[in-house]
Protein backbone atom coordinates (compact mmCIF):
# COMPACT_ATOMS: atom_id res chain seq x y z
CA UNK A 1 0.00 0.00 0.00
CA UNK A 2 3.13 2.44 1.18
CA UNK A 3 4.02 1.49 -2.53
CA UNK A 4 1.35 2.59 -4.53
CA UNK A 5 0.51 5.82 -2.39
CA UNK A 6 4.60 6.59 -3.26
CA UNK A 7 3.98 5.77 -6.70
CA UNK A 8 0.86 8.16 -6.96
CA UNK A 9 2.23 11.24 -4.86
CA UNK A 10 5.84 10.85 -7.26
CA UNK A 11 3.24 10.60 -9.97
CA UNK A 12 1.17 13.80 -8.95
CA UNK A 13 4.89 15.45 -8.28
CA UNK A 14 5.67 15.25 -11.88
CA UNK A 15 2.50 16.23 -12.97
CA UNK A 16 2.95 19.29 -11.27
CA UNK A 17 6.74 20.03 -12.52
CA UNK A 18 5.27 19.67 -15.91
CA UNK A 19 2.51 22.25 -15.98
CA UNK A 20 5.48 24.12 -13.84
CA UNK A 21 7.93 23.73 -16.97
CA UNK A 22 4.97 24.60 -19.32
CA UNK A 23 3.68 27.66 -17.90
CA UNK A 24 7.40 28.75 -17.78
CA UNK A 25 7.56 28.20 -21.50
CA UNK A 26 4.51 29.91 -22.32
CA UNK A 27 5.95 32.99 -20.28
CA UNK A 28 9.11 32.60 -22.01
CA UNK A 29 7.69 32.55 -25.41
CA UNK A 30 5.11 34.90 -25.01
CA UNK A 31 1.88 32.96 -24.50
CA UNK A 32 1.22 33.46 -20.85
CA UNK A 33 -2.60 33.55 -21.17
CA UNK A 34 -5.45 36.36 -22.26
CA UNK A 35 -4.04 38.52 -19.90
CA UNK A 36 -0.60 39.39 -21.60
CA UNK A 37 -0.32 41.51 -24.24
CA UNK A 38 3.04 40.44 -26.24
CA UNK A 39 3.96 43.41 -27.97
CA UNK A 40 7.06 43.85 -30.52
CA UNK A 41 8.69 46.73 -31.35
CA UNK A 42 12.06 48.37 -32.29
CA UNK A 43 14.26 49.33 -29.46
CA UNK A 44 13.73 52.28 -27.55
CA UNK A 45 10.59 53.34 -29.47
CA UNK A 46 7.73 53.48 -27.05
CA UNK A 47 7.81 55.71 -23.51
CA UNK A 48 8.63 53.04 -20.60
CA UNK A 49 6.15 54.94 -18.93
CA UNK A 50 3.18 54.28 -21.47
CA UNK A 51 3.33 50.41 -20.96
CA UNK A 52 3.01 51.19 -17.01
CA UNK A 53 0.19 53.13 -17.87
CA UNK A 54 -1.90 50.68 -20.35
CA UNK A 55 -1.24 48.31 -17.56
CA UNK A 56 -2.78 50.00 -15.07
CA UNK A 57 -5.59 51.24 -17.22
CA UNK A 58 -5.99 48.53 -18.82
CA UNK A 59 -5.68 45.61 -16.51
CA UNK A 60 -3.29 43.43 -18.59
CA UNK A 61 0.18 42.48 -18.23
CA UNK A 62 2.43 43.53 -21.06
CA UNK A 63 5.58 41.47 -22.77
CA UNK A 64 7.53 43.36 -24.54
CA UNK A 65 10.67 42.42 -27.09
CA UNK A 66 12.53 44.19 -29.41
CA UNK A 67 13.95 43.87 -32.74
CA UNK A 68 16.84 45.98 -34.77
CA UNK A 69 15.35 45.13 -38.61
CA UNK A 70 12.49 45.01 -40.43
CA UNK A 71 14.10 42.06 -41.55
CA UNK A 72 15.03 40.39 -38.47
CA UNK A 73 11.22 40.97 -37.13
CA UNK A 74 9.69 39.52 -40.45
CA UNK A 75 11.82 36.22 -39.84
CA UNK A 76 10.72 35.38 -36.27
CA UNK A 77 7.00 36.56 -37.19
CA UNK A 78 7.38 33.83 -40.18
CA UNK A 79 8.54 31.12 -38.04
CA UNK A 80 5.71 31.40 -35.37
CA UNK A 81 7.58 30.85 -32.74
CA UNK A 82 6.13 33.43 -30.55
CA UNK A 83 2.65 34.69 -30.32
CA UNK A 84 2.81 38.37 -30.76
CA UNK A 85 0.06 40.42 -30.42
CA UNK A 86 1.33 43.41 -31.67
CA UNK A 87 4.25 44.17 -33.93
CA UNK A 88 5.28 47.60 -35.64
CA UNK A 89 7.02 47.29 -38.78
CA UNK A 90 7.45 49.71 -41.53
CA UNK A 91 5.48 50.37 -44.44
CA UNK A 92 6.97 48.29 -47.33
CA UNK A 93 7.40 45.57 -44.67
CA UNK A 94 4.13 45.49 -44.18
CA UNK A 95 3.51 45.09 -48.15
CA UNK A 96 5.59 41.62 -47.97
CA UNK A 97 3.55 40.41 -44.74
CA UNK A 98 0.06 40.93 -46.48
CA UNK A 99 1.28 39.08 -49.46
CA UNK A 100 2.59 36.14 -46.93
CA UNK A 101 -0.62 36.38 -44.87
CA UNK A 102 0.99 36.88 -41.67
CA UNK A 103 -1.31 39.63 -40.63
CA UNK A 104 -5.01 39.31 -39.34
CA UNK A 105 -7.58 42.03 -41.05
CA UNK A 106 -8.27 44.57 -38.94
CA UNK A 107 -12.14 45.18 -37.17
CA UNK A 108 -12.31 48.61 -37.83
CA UNK A 109 -15.45 48.84 -35.32
CA UNK A 110 -13.11 47.29 -32.19
CA UNK A 111 -10.68 50.87 -32.90
CA UNK A 112 -11.14 54.37 -31.34
CA UNK A 113 -9.49 57.36 -32.17
CA UNK A 114 -8.74 56.70 -35.73
CA UNK A 115 -9.94 59.84 -37.34
CA UNK A 116 -7.27 61.41 -35.02
CA UNK A 117 -4.84 59.97 -37.63
CA UNK A 118 -4.21 62.87 -40.41
CA UNK A 119 -5.34 61.75 -43.86
CA UNK A 120 -1.79 61.57 -45.45
CA UNK A 121 -1.16 58.78 -43.37
CA UNK A 122 -3.96 56.99 -44.20
CA UNK A 123 -5.17 55.10 -47.18
CA UNK A 124 -1.40 54.94 -48.62
CA UNK A 125 -0.57 52.20 -51.35
CA UNK A 126 1.08 49.64 -49.23
CA UNK A 127 -2.22 49.21 -47.58
CA UNK A 128 -5.11 50.53 -49.23
CA UNK A 129 -7.99 51.42 -46.46
CA UNK A 130 -5.71 50.37 -43.53
CA UNK A 131 -6.87 46.96 -43.76
CA UNK A 132 -3.85 45.39 -41.49
CA UNK A 133 -2.10 48.66 -40.17
CA UNK A 134 -2.88 51.66 -38.34
CA UNK A 135 0.10 54.79 -38.34
CA UNK A 136 2.58 54.89 -35.45
CA UNK A 137 5.51 56.81 -36.03
CA UNK A 138 6.86 58.72 -39.44
CA UNK A 139 9.70 60.33 -40.27
CA UNK A 140 12.61 61.25 -42.88
CA UNK A 141 15.80 60.31 -43.99
CA UNK A 142 18.49 63.87 -43.77
CA UNK A 143 21.27 65.45 -42.81
CA UNK A 144 22.33 66.45 -39.60
CA UNK A 145 25.22 68.87 -39.72
CA UNK A 146 27.32 70.76 -36.80
CA UNK A 147 27.49 74.73 -37.50
CA UNK A 148 30.84 74.68 -36.07
CA UNK A 149 31.86 72.76 -38.68
CA UNK A 150 29.11 73.58 -41.33
CA UNK A 151 27.13 76.57 -42.54
CA UNK A 152 23.88 76.35 -42.93
CA UNK A 153 23.86 77.35 -46.04
CA UNK A 154 26.41 74.80 -47.59
CA UNK A 155 23.85 71.80 -46.75
CA UNK A 156 20.48 71.70 -48.41
CA UNK A 157 21.44 69.00 -50.36
CA UNK A 158 22.31 65.51 -51.02
CA UNK A 159 24.54 66.54 -53.49
CA UNK A 160 26.92 69.02 -50.58
CA UNK A 161 27.74 65.66 -48.99
CA UNK A 162 30.09 65.29 -51.50
CA UNK A 163 31.86 68.90 -50.75
CA UNK A 164 36.09 68.26 -50.99
CA UNK A 165 35.76 70.13 -47.19
CA UNK A 166 34.33 67.03 -45.87
CA UNK A 167 37.05 64.78 -46.09
CA UNK A 168 36.85 61.78 -43.19
CA UNK A 169 34.03 64.07 -41.97
CA UNK A 170 30.60 62.41 -42.88
CA UNK A 171 28.65 59.50 -40.50
CA UNK A 172 26.41 56.80 -42.88
CA UNK A 173 23.80 55.55 -41.31
CA UNK A 174 24.01 51.92 -42.10
CA UNK A 175 21.00 50.56 -44.21
CA UNK A 176 21.25 49.59 -47.87
CA UNK A 177 17.86 51.44 -48.89
CA UNK A 178 18.83 54.11 -47.32
CA UNK A 179 22.50 54.79 -48.97
CA UNK A 180 21.22 53.42 -52.39
CA UNK A 181 18.39 55.60 -52.23
CA UNK A 182 20.73 59.05 -51.62
CA UNK A 183 22.96 58.40 -54.55
CA UNK A 184 19.45 57.57 -56.97
CA UNK A 185 17.92 60.81 -55.38
CA UNK A 186 21.32 62.86 -55.86
CA UNK A 187 20.43 62.03 -59.50
CA UNK A 188 16.93 62.67 -60.09
CA UNK A 189 15.66 59.02 -59.47
CA UNK A 190 13.24 57.45 -57.59
CA UNK A 191 14.32 55.44 -54.27
CA UNK A 192 12.15 52.59 -55.41
CA UNK A 193 14.15 52.16 -58.64
CA UNK A 194 14.54 48.80 -60.44
CA UNK A 195 16.11 50.26 -63.50
CA UNK A 196 20.11 48.67 -63.28
CA UNK A 197 21.34 51.16 -65.32
CA UNK A 198 20.16 54.05 -62.32
CA UNK A 199 21.17 51.71 -59.70
CA UNK A 200 24.71 51.50 -61.18
CA UNK A 201 24.83 55.58 -61.70
CA UNK A 202 24.34 55.43 -58.06
CA UNK A 203 26.77 53.31 -57.08
CA UNK A 204 29.51 54.61 -58.87
CA UNK A 205 28.30 58.42 -57.61
CA UNK A 206 28.72 57.12 -54.18
CA UNK A 207 32.26 55.53 -54.30
CA UNK A 208 33.26 58.80 -55.06
CA UNK A 209 32.02 59.97 -51.53
CA UNK A 210 33.62 57.51 -49.74
CA UNK A 211 36.57 59.78 -48.94
CA UNK A 212 34.30 61.62 -47.29
CA UNK A 213 33.24 58.80 -45.13
CA UNK A 214 34.33 58.22 -41.94
CA UNK A 215 32.18 55.66 -40.81
CA UNK A 216 29.35 53.26 -41.61
CA UNK A 217 27.36 53.06 -38.25
CA UNK A 218 24.03 52.72 -36.53
CA UNK A 219 23.32 53.91 -33.26
CA UNK A 220 26.94 55.06 -32.94
CA UNK A 221 25.88 57.77 -35.11
CA UNK A 222 24.25 59.49 -32.03
CA UNK A 223 27.35 59.68 -30.06
CA UNK A 224 29.64 60.61 -32.65
CA UNK A 225 27.67 63.73 -33.28
CA UNK A 226 26.84 64.43 -29.52
CA UNK A 227 30.50 64.34 -28.64
CA UNK A 228 31.47 66.47 -31.98
CA UNK A 229 33.65 63.43 -33.62
CA UNK A 230 31.88 63.95 -37.07
CA UNK A 231 30.90 67.22 -39.11
CA UNK A 232 27.66 65.69 -40.79
CA UNK A 233 25.85 62.49 -40.16
CA UNK A 234 22.89 60.86 -42.60
CA UNK A 235 20.27 59.32 -40.33
CA UNK A 236 16.48 59.93 -39.48
CA UNK A 237 14.77 62.51 -38.20
CA UNK A 238 14.09 61.14 -34.97
CA UNK A 239 17.34 60.10 -34.41
CA UNK A 240 18.91 63.61 -35.24
CA UNK A 241 16.41 65.21 -32.36
CA UNK A 242 17.87 62.97 -30.08
CA UNK A 243 21.22 64.53 -31.31
CA UNK A 244 19.71 67.71 -31.42
CA UNK A 245 18.31 67.95 -27.85
CA UNK A 246 21.62 67.06 -26.31
CA UNK A 247 23.60 69.32 -28.57
CA UNK A 248 22.67 72.88 -29.66
CA UNK A 249 24.94 72.97 -32.72
CA UNK A 250 23.49 70.56 -34.45
CA UNK A 251 21.15 71.13 -36.78
CA UNK A 252 18.47 68.94 -39.11
CA UNK A 253 17.94 69.44 -42.96
CA UNK A 254 15.50 67.70 -45.30
CA UNK A 255 17.76 67.68 -48.53
CA UNK A 256 16.09 69.70 -51.40
CA UNK A 257 16.04 66.87 -54.20
CA UNK A 258 13.67 64.61 -51.76
CA UNK A 259 14.29 61.82 -49.77
CA UNK A 260 12.44 58.70 -47.92
CA UNK A 261 8.95 59.46 -46.65
CA UNK A 262 8.93 56.60 -44.28
CA UNK A 263 6.33 55.63 -41.47
CA UNK A 264 6.16 52.88 -38.86
CA UNK A 265 2.81 51.15 -38.25
CA UNK A 266 0.96 49.01 -35.42
CA UNK A 267 -0.64 45.58 -36.61
CA UNK A 268 -1.43 42.14 -35.28
CA UNK A 269 0.81 39.10 -36.76
CA UNK A 270 -1.45 36.03 -37.32
CA UNK A 271 0.03 34.31 -34.04
CA UNK A 272 -1.49 36.83 -32.29
CA UNK A 273 -3.25 34.77 -28.49
CA UNK A 274 -5.12 38.01 -27.67
CA UNK A 275 -7.00 39.75 -29.82
CA UNK A 276 -8.88 41.98 -27.51
CA UNK A 277 -5.86 43.02 -25.82
CA UNK A 278 -4.03 44.25 -28.87
CA UNK A 279 -7.38 46.62 -29.94
CA UNK A 280 -7.06 48.00 -26.34
CA UNK A 281 -3.53 48.71 -26.90
CA UNK A 282 -4.16 49.91 -30.38
CA UNK A 283 -6.56 52.59 -29.03
CA UNK A 284 -4.62 53.66 -26.08
CA UNK A 285 -1.52 54.49 -28.74
CA UNK A 286 -4.51 56.26 -30.66
CA UNK A 287 -5.05 58.58 -27.93
CA UNK A 288 -4.14 62.27 -28.23
CA UNK A 289 -2.59 62.66 -24.79
CA UNK A 290 -0.62 59.19 -25.26
CA UNK A 291 0.54 59.93 -28.63
CA UNK A 292 1.25 62.64 -27.70
CA UNK A 293 3.88 61.34 -24.66
CA UNK A 294 5.08 59.18 -26.74
CA UNK A 295 6.08 62.04 -29.43
CA UNK A 296 8.03 64.25 -27.05
CA UNK A 297 9.50 61.10 -25.74
CA UNK A 298 10.76 59.45 -28.74
CA UNK A 299 11.73 62.47 -31.17
CA UNK A 300 9.80 61.14 -33.81
CA UNK A 301 7.13 63.13 -35.84
CA UNK A 302 3.55 61.31 -34.73
CA UNK A 303 0.36 61.26 -37.78
CA UNK A 304 -1.82 61.60 -34.58
CA UNK A 305 -2.98 65.85 -35.99
CA UNK A 306 -5.15 65.52 -32.25
CA UNK A 307 -2.02 64.93 -30.38
CA UNK A 308 -0.20 67.59 -32.00
CA UNK A 309 -2.37 70.20 -30.91
CA UNK A 310 -1.05 69.12 -27.43
CA UNK A 311 2.36 69.82 -28.28
CA UNK A 312 4.70 72.62 -28.07
CA UNK A 313 4.63 75.07 -31.34
CA UNK A 314 8.14 74.99 -31.55
CA UNK A 315 8.41 71.24 -32.28
CA UNK A 316 5.37 70.26 -34.74
CA UNK A 317 5.90 74.08 -36.37
CA UNK A 318 9.17 72.86 -37.20
CA UNK A 319 9.53 72.10 -40.73
CA UNK A 320 12.28 69.34 -40.65
CA UNK A 321 10.64 67.36 -38.94
CA UNK A 322 6.38 68.13 -39.85
CA UNK A 323 7.79 69.19 -43.51
CA UNK A 324 4.99 71.06 -46.06
CA UNK A 325 3.42 69.59 -48.31
CA UNK A 326 4.91 70.83 -50.32
CA UNK A 327 8.38 69.27 -49.00
CA UNK A 328 6.20 66.31 -49.01
CA UNK A 329 5.46 66.22 -52.38
CA UNK A 330 9.05 65.42 -53.28
CA UNK A 331 9.29 62.51 -50.69
CA UNK A 332 8.95 59.07 -51.30
CA UNK A 333 7.80 55.91 -49.54
CA UNK A 334 9.73 52.61 -49.48
CA UNK A 335 7.96 49.64 -51.37
CA UNK A 336 8.43 46.28 -51.39
CA UNK A 337 11.06 45.14 -53.73
CA UNK A 338 10.47 42.05 -53.89
CA UNK A 339 13.29 39.16 -53.02
CA UNK A 340 15.35 40.01 -56.30
CA UNK A 341 15.79 43.35 -55.82
CA UNK A 342 16.54 43.61 -52.28
CA UNK A 343 19.25 41.27 -52.92
CA UNK A 344 20.14 43.52 -55.49
CA UNK A 345 20.57 46.94 -53.55
CA UNK A 346 22.13 44.38 -50.68
CA UNK A 347 24.86 43.35 -53.07
CA UNK A 348 25.71 46.96 -54.30
CA UNK A 349 25.51 48.32 -50.83
CA UNK A 350 27.91 45.70 -49.38
CA UNK A 351 30.32 45.97 -52.16
CA UNK A 352 30.12 49.65 -51.68
CA UNK A 353 31.27 49.44 -48.16
CA UNK A 354 33.88 46.99 -49.39
CA UNK A 355 35.30 49.40 -51.83
CA UNK A 356 35.94 52.78 -49.24
CA UNK A 357 39.11 54.56 -49.72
Amino acid sequence: MKKITSLIIGIVCVILVLMFGAHQLEKSTGMAGAKVVNIYNWGDYIDPALIKKFEKESGYKVNYETFDSNEAMYTKIQQGGTAYDIAIPSEYMIQKMIKANLLIPLDHSKIKGLSNIGDSFLNLDFDPGNQYSIPYFWGTLGIVYNDKFVNAEDMTSWNDLWRPELKDNIMLIDGAREIIGLGLNSLGYSVNSKNMDQLNQAVAKLRTLTPNVKAIVADEIKMYMENEESAVAVTFSGEAADMMYENSHLHYVIPKEGTNLWSDNIVIPKTSKNQEGAYAFINFMLDPKNAAQNAEYIGYSTPNEAAMKLMPKEVVEDKQFYPTKEMMAKMEVYRDLGSKYLGIYNDLFLELKMYRK
